[in-house]
């Protein structure tokens, strides 16, 4: 028996959860849950905030990469809002505001860095729920120290 369609209403909903559930499993490392959010290769774009180009990984790489680095941090928390969304079929894309707050300790200097723009989230459908495919992270403002991430990249694990 076919799954019945969802509705549009249904449709965006169940994009904004996946989208939220990124930010959501990020800040409570939740690194197992965080896979089941990303489809089998994502590109991945920040570009604004580091230069370089956009990559391409696989949920395993992402969860790898932010789990050390986040992870090393004392505590993160991103939060997105305004979200609008487009779905074509089992494609879909979410643009959203965000603010992600950084906290870490350290003895030279403040322990917050706060960093706000807009997502893009690419999204595809196949046989089952949303799945990010597409992340591009477009950086507007700053507050704080930037060299938080550098300090949690260098700290012994």
């Amino acid at each position: 028996m076919n799954k019945p369609e969802q509705s549009p209403a249904e449709d965006r909903l169940a994009v904004i959860e996946v989208c939220t559930r990124m930010a959501w499993h990020t800040d409570r490392r939740e690194w197992t849950e965080l896979r089941g959010v990303f489809a089998e290769k994502v590109r991945l774009d920040y570009t604004s905030l580091n230069g370089g180009g956009a990559v391409e990984l696989t949920p395993d790489q992402i969860v790898g990469g932010w789990s050390e680095l986040l992870g090393a941090l004392d505590a993160t928390q991103h939060l997105t809002t305004n979200h609008l969304v487009t779905v074509d079929g089992d494609a879909a894309v979410c643009t959203a505001s965000f603010q992600a707050t950084h906290l870490l300790a350290n003895p030279f200097g403040a322990p917050l860095w706060t960093l706000g723009g807009t997502y893009r989230f690419d999204l595809v459908r196949r046989n089952g729920p949303w799945l990010i495919a597409g992340v591009v992270m477009t950086a507007v403002w700053a507050d704080g120290n930037k060299d938080l991430l550098t300090l949690a990249a260098a700290a012994p694990q």
